[in-house]
C-alpha cells in the first residue's frame, strides 16, 4: 500500500507557519508539524502541553495543510515525533513533495529508519535535564555532515560534560554542534563566554522565536 493511499494517521498538536527559531536554517519561513506525545520529560521542556491531546489526522490531510503555506522548508517536531511510527512514512512524503524536511528528535530513540534525505537535528541530553540515561548513543554513527547535534546547557556542570562529550565521541568532526541556553536557567552571555575562552568548535544559539514571540504556541 502506498503512503498516497494508506489510511495512516498521526496525533497532531499544531501545524503552524513561522521563522525557524534555532539550528542553522534559523530564520527561514518554515512549517511546523508539532506531534503528539513524548516518552521523556526533561525539566527545560518548553512544549509540555504536546505531550497529550491533539487531534488524529490522515498522512495526506497533514500534507495538504502543509501545502496552503507552499513553504520550503518543513520541520518534524514534537513532544518526540519518533515515538509515532507513522511519523516515518510522513517524512518520507514530505521529501517526496519537493520540501526540504528537519526532523527535531530528543536522542532516545532510534534514528536509523529516518529518510536519508531528512536533516536529523538529535538532541544530546545534560545531567540537568533529567533524562541523561535516556541518550541512545548509538545513534551518534549514524549520523552525516548534513545532520545536527544540540546541546541544552543548563549550569555549568552541563557545559562541562558536554564538552567533555564532544572531545570523547569527536562531535565536531561528524556534524555541527549547537550549545543553547536553558531559558530562565543560565545566562546567554555566560555561555558566550565559556564557548570563547575554550575555543569551543560549536555554533552559539539562542532561540529566535522566544525573542520576537515570547514562546507563544503556534510561534
Amino acid at each position: 500500500m502506498s503512503y498516497q493511499t494508506s489510511n495512516a494517521q498521526l496525533r497532531i498538536t499544531e501545524i503552524f507557519f513561522s521563522l525557524q527559531g534555532e539550528t542553522s536554517r534559523i530564520g527561514l519561513p518554515t512549517v511546523f508539524i508539532r506531534l503528539t506525545g513524548c516518552p521523556l520529560r526533561c525539566g527545560y521542556c518548553d512544549t509540555a502541553y504536546a505531550f497529550s491531546g491533539g487531534q488524529n489526522m490522515t498522512l495526506q490531510e497533514i500534507l495538504g495543510e502543509v501545502d496552503q503555506y507552499a513553504p520550503r522548508y518543513v520541520t518534524v517536531t514534537g513532544g518526540e515525533p519518533l515515538a509515532q511510527k507513522n511519523c516515518l512514512p510522513l517524512l518520507t512524503m514530505l521529501c517526496d513533495a519537493g520540501y526540504q524536511v528537519s526532523l527535531e528528535t530528543s536522542g532516545a530513540l532510534d534514528i536509523g529508519a529516518v529518510d536519508v534525505r531528512v536533516m536529523r537535528v538529535v538532541d544530546i541530553k545534560t545531567p540537568a535535564s533529567g533524562e541523561q540515561a535516556r541518550n541512545r548513543w548509538e545513534n551518534l554513527p549514524l549520523l552525516t555532515p548534513y545532520d545536527e547535534i544540540k546541546f541544552v546547557v543548563c549550569d555549568e556542570a552541563d557545559y562541562l560534560w558536554a564538552c567533555e562529550i564532544m572531545a570523547v565521541h569527536h562531535l565536531a568532526d561528524i556534524c555541527p554542534v549547537t550549545f543553547s541556553p536553558a531559558q530562565g536557567e543560565l545566562n546567554a552571555t555566560q555561555l558566550a563566554d565559556w564557548i570563547l575562552r575554550d575555543r569551543l568548535p560549536v555554533r552559539f544559539q539562542v532561540q529566535l522565536h522566544k525573542i520576537l514571540w515570547n514562546n507563544e504556541a503556534g510561534h
